[in-house]
């Protein structure tokens, strides 16, 4: 079988993996470099932020991935030679109004999530402000390093026979006969295969429409900063008021995230690099003596309340989806890609694929 894989992000090159892998001849077709979109300027935290506050269909993929990115994680380095580091150190959430919820949910789904008192807190992150008395604990989460996943990723491809890797190449159309997908139009020619998949995050609904095909998915733009600080200054992910700090293993600390509806624009503002440093200082006073060394946005594939769609396109045969994972794409993507492997190849899948069809979420429209 052949299949061609329209976005080459994180799931779109674990997927490329996973196929080959099977057996599956896969080209893999990207507008730009592999994992350089939102896969590269996300922030890589294991888990949905406030997980309690999602739907089951989110909690079912975020569950099985969790319990996969440590295999997926050494696979990765023993395949490329590059640590995606995977670093297990915690989640930490303050000014949380609904504990109850959070404890019950996490009781509920075998999350281990614990109130602590200020003499804790300070052992465990001893830089944080003053004044802190409570806060929510999650020893289990962990971040991984996007960047180097993603370029682990590649070099896992890259080696991969049956894989053929395609960038800075944009896809024109889709080639349909008789309301079946054949093939791409890519540089003025056209590319044939047994199936396509569509995993180009926020860009995927503009590939849809040669489809006849409207799928509610749209680019949600935030931005993020780096500071380069010493190792120690920030020991563990801490998340506050929907704004997040996470630690790197040299030092640097990430500080995210805007949530911002401004199309395909991925200009960044100083407005938001000033907030987003103010907040990362404001919860760890030390930060101020470190320069932020980099600030970026990346544009988030939105989709209603936040559940993808994996599966196959209504009424076009053999095109399939898998996008719209909105702020938690690096958190699915494991789950996701084995859903969407399961459907490809017949076999049974480890998540009920259901909740993530097409069904009433995408509407075909008609041809005019």
């Amino acid at each position: 079988m052949k299949t061609i894989i329209i976005g080459a992000g994180a799931i779109g090159m674990m997927q490329a993996r996973e196929l080959a892998q099977a057996g599956v001849e896969v080209t893999l077709i990207d507008k730009g470099l592999c994992g350089q979109e939102a896969s590269w300027a996300g922030g890589g935290i294991v888990s949905p932020l406030y997980p309690w506050r999602y739907s089951r269909p989110v909690t079912a993929l975020a569950t099985w991935s969790q319990g996969y990115y440590s295999n997926l994680a050494e696979s990765l380095e023993a395949e490329s030679g590059i640590d995606p580091e995977l670093t297990r150190h915690g989640l930490m959430m303050l000014s949380i109004e609904d504990q109850t919820e959070a404890l019950e949910w996490a009781s509920a789904h075998n999350n281990w999530a614990e109130l602590i008192d200020k003499s804790e807190i300070y052992k465990l992150e001893p830089n944080l402000r003053e004044g802190v008395s409570d806060a929510l604990w999650m020893p289990q989460v962990g971040s991984i390093r996007n960047p180097r996943l993603v370029q682990a990723l590649y070099k896992s491809i890259e080696r991969e026979p049956l894989v053929n890797i395609i960038e800075q190449a944009s896809v024109s159309g889709l080639v349909i006969e008789s309301d079946v997908v054949v093939g791409v139009k890519i540089k003025g020619a056209s590319i044939r295969a047994d199936k396509v998949l569509v995993t180009a995050g926020a860009w995927s609904g503009n590939l849809l429409q040669s489809a006849n095909v409207c799928m509610p998915v749209e680019p949600v733009r935030g931005q993020m900063i780096l500071f380069n600080a010493k190792p120690g200054v920030v020991n563990r992910v801490v998340l506050c008021d929907g704004k997040y700090v996470i630690p790197r293993r040299d030092g640097r600390v990430l500080a995210g995230s805007t949530l911002e509806y401004v199309g395909f624009d991925k200009q960044t503002t100083e407005q938001a690099k000033q907030q987003l440093a103010d907040t990362a200082i404001d919860l760890f006073p030390a930060l101020a003596g470190a320069q932020v060394e980099h600030h970026w946005a990346g544009l988030r594939p939105g989709s209603p309340n936040g559940v993808p769609f994996i599966g196959a396109v209504p009424g076009v045969e053999n095109l399939y989806v898998n996008t719209g994972h909105f702020r938690n794409g690096l958190v699915l993507a494991p789950a996701a890609v084995r859903v969407m492997t399961s459907l490809l190849l017949g076999l049974e899948s480890p998540v009920d694929p259901e909740p993530y069809g097409f069904n009433s979420r995408a509407l075909q429209t008609e041809i005019t």
